[in-house]
Formats: structure tokens, sequence, C-alpha cells
């Protein structure tokens, strides 16, 4: 490390924790817990419209979405998502981040409530109109995570920065938590108010007109907690290491940083400086100076998310799906659509509280004792020691005296997710990379492990379908079932430790050091802030 630095980091890096580190978790973990609200909830509901639009008269089971509408439903958001989190990554290294936080937010507000307004006279267009609102509501989702996590990380200070951005990202756990919540009081409401018989009693009957008003709701109310943060968001000023070390403007950093911190800094004297890298450390993101310095770094965070995103969003996604197949939820002709909503809320529901939200909050507990390395590759490990648990006795879960067993290995398999490479894959690269590059390659790191949300999304959807054809849902080709997908997940979470190896430890150290921005000339400068080669910030 240089034995000089900016007064106004080393000031960030030395501050203890104060009440504007809290608003600030607050404020970027809002915009987590909508994103989990909105990626999540659609899980829920997604039975429920397979009723509503699919339904067949004289069918014997109820009517379910067709797997190429099913995969788009659950996967579009994906897609946007990772678009979101490359587009506003990059945008968020050249604009800044506080510039590009209110566009993501708004975005994510507007298109939650159209996503519950989608309009049709047919299924197809209801769907259409469905995915196509969905695309854009990940795209905004996609921008939150670069950007919270660059934010948190360059606020915080290195003694117990993992926890303050762990602390952002376990915000999701409770996202789930409250679309659990939202959709359990909205189900029971209109169960209550609209009676209506099990499928196998009147099938028309069983999805009551309703039911359409019921989805609806769930969506669009994650438009709130996006709406009620966004003055708030506004309110923050530009990160200092962005302004003083992207931007060139030690003054405004220091200006900035005094009214958070209340405290008094001068960008004078000896805060009279301004780290200028040389020719060595002024490298982009394609040059082979990064790939030199960062390209394992970039390789390490990117694969392990990618891995862990393939297991995560797979199991979280359609865990409904897999409660049906060891019996914890009843067959559906023996239920009406808006009860089956419940149920599959209710058990959502206990997996986050059981095994999600816990996790989350070990991970901010330990982070800053235990370290990132230790923690991702604990989590991989005991992710790939539940999973082979799960899968290779499963018939055992599948017996009816067994399944509270099956659920609580289920959910120890959440709780290291999230007491290990979920929360860590988010944390490290908000700390590696230097800052004129820290929030793009954090947006390449998770389009990386949206890719892996991909793959788990769509490819869940076949693979967990009986290898008997006669068992196998409306619509679906034999797979592999749901034995030998837990199986091969548990071999993902492997590969996924192996590459946490390319990851490095980040505890403790500013984020200077870690990136190396250290490295390279301290230039004083009397009355402005310039720059002393021609060089301009790399893209």
């Amino acid at each position: 490390m240089a034995k000089n630095q900016l007064g106004v980091l080393n000031a960030l890096d030395a501050a203890k924790t104060q009440w504007y580190h809290f608003t600030a978790i607050i404020i970027a973990g809002m915009g987590f817990f909508t994103d989990a609200y909105d990626l999540f909830s659609i899980s829920l509901v997604t039975r429920l419209l397979g009723r509503i639009y699919y339904h067949v008269d004289g069918a014997p089971k109820p009517g379910t979405l067709p797997p190429n509408v099913a995969a788009a439903v659950n996967g579009v958001a994906f897609c946007g998502t990772l678009t979101g989190q490359l587009f506003f990554g990059w945008l968020g290294d050249k604009m800044g981040r506080k510039r590009v936080y209110g566009m993501t937010l708004m975005m994510m507000v507007v298109c939650s409530i159209a996503s519950g307004l989608s309009f049709g006279h047919s299924a197809k267009g209801v769907m259409a109109t469905l995915c196509f609102f969905r695309f854009w509501l990940g795209f905004g989702i996609g921008g939150d995570y670069p950007l919270s996590a660059t934010i948190m990380s360059e606020y915080a200070n290195k003694k117990t920065r993992g926890a303050f951005v762990a602390a952002v990202f376990a915000m999701q756990g409770f996202g789930i938590l409250a679309g659990g919540i939202v959709a359990l009081i909205t189900s029971a409401a209109f169960d209550h108010a609209y009676k209506a018989p099990t499928y196998e009693e009147n099938a028309s009957a069983s999805t009551v007109p309703q039911a359409d008003y019921v989805w609806r709701i769930i969506l669009m109310f994650g438009a709130l907690p996006a709406a009620m943060t966004y003055y708030w968001r506004m309110k923050m000023p530009e990160t200092a290491r962005y302004t003083a070390l992207v931007a060139r403007n030690a003054k405004q950093a220091a200006s900035d940083m005094s009214k958070v911190l209340q405290v008094e800094l001068e960008a004078d004297k000896d805060d009279n400086i301004i780290t200028e890298a040389t020719s060595r450390n002024s490298y982009g993101l394609f040059s082979r100076e990064f790939v030199r310095r960062h390209g394992l770094h970039l390789l390490g965070t990117s694969t392990t998310w990618f891995l862990l995103d393939i297991s995560y969003y797979s199991g979280n996604l359609f865990q409904k799906d897999i409660f049906s197949a060891i019996g914890w939820l009843p067959p559906a002709a023996t239920m009406n659509a808006i009860h089956e909503l419940y149920l599959v809320a209710r058990a959502q529901t206990l997996i986050a509280l059981c095994g999600t939200i816990p996790g989350y909050w070990f991970t901010v507990a330990f982070i800053d004792r235990l370290g990132r390395f230790f923690i991702q590759l604990m989590g991989f490990f005991f992710m790939t020691v539940f999973m082979f648990a799960l899968a290779i006795p499963y018939h055992h879960w599948t017996l009816r005296h067994n399944r509270i067993g099956f659920l609580i290995m289920y959910s120890l398999t959440f709780f290291f997710a999230n007491f290990g490479p979920n929360a860590t894959t988010f944390v490290v690269p908000a700390e590696i990379f230097p800052a004129r590059l820290r929030s793009t390659c954090h947006g390449i790191s998770a389009a990386s492990g949206k890719a892996g949300a991909i793959v788990g999304a769509f490819g869940f959807l076949y693979a967990s379908q009986s290898k008997d054809p006669k068992k196998t849902e409306a619509g679906y080709p034999p797979g592999i079932g749901v034995k030998n997908s837990l199986i091969l997940l548990g071999c993902i979470c492997f590969v996924g430790m192996l590459f946490t190896l390319l990851v490095p430890e980040s505890k403790g150290k500013s984020l200077e050091e870690l990136s190396g921005e250290n490295d390279g000339e301290i230039v004083p400068v009397d009355d402005e802030y310039k720059a002393t080669s021609s060089s301009t910030v790399p893209v």
C-alpha cells in the first residue's frame, strides 16, 4: 500500500460505524428487498396463472402453463436482469453511481405496476405483455446489483465493510419473505371472500373470476418499497471514491464526505494531493494489464456466481414442484385455485424463515471475522453435502413420515447458500477491482450469475420432470427426475468450491490496496486537481 492517499479516503477507511452507514444500508437494501420480491413472487403465482388461462374442460388435472410459456414467464426477468447488470454496471462507471441509481429504481416502480396491469383478450396476449414488462423490470433490477454493492463498499470503512455490503444483500431474504406474506394475506382474503369447490368437485368453479386480481395485486405490491426509497436515494451524495479517483475532484469529495461523516475534511496542505496513476495504472478493461492484474479475479468471481445461481435459483424458483414431489403439497386436483396459491406461499415462507434469512445474517455477523474466502468455500462444501444427502436416499425422503426431515435438509441447503457463496459472490466483486472499473466488473460478475439463474430456471423445468412419460406435467417431455437433478446440482456446487480458489481474500484491506490503485505517483496540486498525463478514464 502506498504511503500516501487522499485524506478523504483515509477518513472513510478509518471512520467509526455511524448512523450514515445504517442509513446507506437501508436505502440500498430496500432496492434489494424489491429485487427479491419481484424476482421470486412470480414463482408463487405460476400455478394460478395456469389454472386461470390454460384451463381445459374435462381435463383430469387443473390447467398448467405450457412449457414454453412457463419458461418465458419464469426466465424473462432474468434475461432482463443480465442485460441490465452489464449496461448499468458500465454506465455507473461512466456517469457516476448516484445518477444511474435513480434510473434503475424508477424503472422498477413503473414495471412492477405494469406487470400487474398486463392486458390482452387471450391467454397468449396476457402472457406476452406480462413477459414484456417483466423483462424491463429485470433490466432495472439488474442495475441495482452493481450500483448498490459499489456504493455501499465505497461508503464503508475497511473494518466492517464486508458486513455492511452483506447487510444490503441480506435484504433479499426479507424480500422473499415479504413475497410469501403478501401472497398468504391476499390469497387468504380472497379464499375467504369467494368460496370455491376443489377441482375434483367442480373443475370450472374451482377458479373464481376474482382469482385474476390475486396475482396482479401480488406483483404490483413490489412497486411500493421501491417508490418509498426513491427520495432518499436521490439525497445521497456521490461516493467519494468515484468523485476523487474517477471524476478527479478531490475537493468535491472532501466536501461531500464532510457532511456525511460530520467532520471537517480539507483538500489542501497534506490532503491537497490526488492519486494520479502512471501509465502502468491507467489500463482499461480489455487490456493485457487488466488481464495480468485482475483476469483471474474476474474469472473467479464470474464462475463462482454462475455456478452458485444455477443451484440457488433452480431450487428456489421451483421448490413448489419439489414439495409436490415429496407430498408436502397435496395433489392440485384436491384444492381450488386460490387455496393452492396459499399453500405454495406458506411453503416458501417457511423456507425463508427457517433457512434463507438466518443464513444471510450469519454472513453479516461473521464475514469480517472469518473472511470472504472461508465462508464461500464452507458454503459450497455444505451445499454439496446436503444436495447429495437429499438426492442419494431420495426415496427415503418421499415417505410420508420423513417429510419433515426433507424440509429440514432442504432448508439447510439454503442456509449454507446464504451463509456462503450467495452473499460472498455479491460482496467480493465490489471490493477487489479499481474504482473506475468497479461497477463494470461487478456487473459482469453478476451477469454471469444471472446466466446461471437462466440455466437453472429454464433447465430445471425440464430436468426435474419424471422419467416416466405418464407422470410428467402436461406438455413436458420426460426428464431426469428430481433425484438426478439434485445430484447434478450437488456436482455443480463442488465445482464452485474449486473456482473459489481463484478469489482473493479482501478482509481488512482498503479498496485502493486491493485494487492496486495506490501503485503510482502521488502528485500534489496547488489550486486544482489535474491529471499529469493525457490519459482518460478507460472503458
